[in-house]
């Protein structure tokens, strides 16, 4: 019998493999990045296919097989798809997929996938005028936590997008942007 693992997920990205499957993008809480293959989710009426669609967070168990990773449970916890505009849907794309790049492999790190939560959480609440210091200040938190960016980070500790961060990161766009980029450079990308 295979082991279980319960996690809190956001679906990045989904793929489709076969005829009914994907191949899901999950950004969990306690294991990482990881990729999971999802039996049957393209079907009509799968049961697990109203949990995960791309920008899902869900509560998933996962279990890991010789094959790598199956979903084998999902209950959506919230869909942020459905809640993001189209262009804040292009801007979380943008990040989740910079995040793709530079993230392989698993690595428990609870930090990223807070700031990914987060970066959805601003991009539902803050204007629309202000989501383009959301997707800055989300990338160059992601770098930062990654140990590509070793500069001050604006905002108080633990509000990545703050009031205050998110009018720093207006006021200071094009320095922050070159840091982003120095670090995207620094990964070897």
């Amino acid at each position: 019998m295979r082991h279980k693992y319960p996690t809190q997920a956001l679906v990045l990205a989904r793929t489709p493999i076969a005829e009914a499957s994907a191949l899901l993008t999950l950004l969990t809480r306690d294991v990482g990045l990881v990729r999971a293959r999802a039996q049957g989710v393209r079907m009509p009426g799968a049961k697990l296919a109203a949990s995960l669609p791309t920008f899902a967070e869900s509560d998933v168990v996962l279990v890991a097989g010789k094959d790598g990773w199956r979903v084998s449970g999902a209950v959506l916890e919230h869909n942020w798809f459905t809640e993001l505009s189209r262009a804040a849907r292009v801007r979380a794309a943008r990040v989740a997929t910079l995040l793709l790049r530079l993230v392989h492999g698993e690595s428990p790190d609870p930090v990223i996938f807070e700031i990914f939560l987060a970066y959805l959480t601003a991009l539902t609440a803050r204007p629309e005028n202000e989501h383009d210091a959301l997707e800055t200040l989300a990338a160059l938190n992601i770098l930062s936590a990654l140990g590509l960016d070793a500069g001050e980070l604006p905002g108080e500790k633990g509000d990545a997008f703050s009031a205050d961060a998110i009018a720093r990161a207006l006021g200071e766009r094009t320095a922050y942007i070159t840091r982003i980029n120095r670090g995207i450079e620094a990964s070897g990308l």
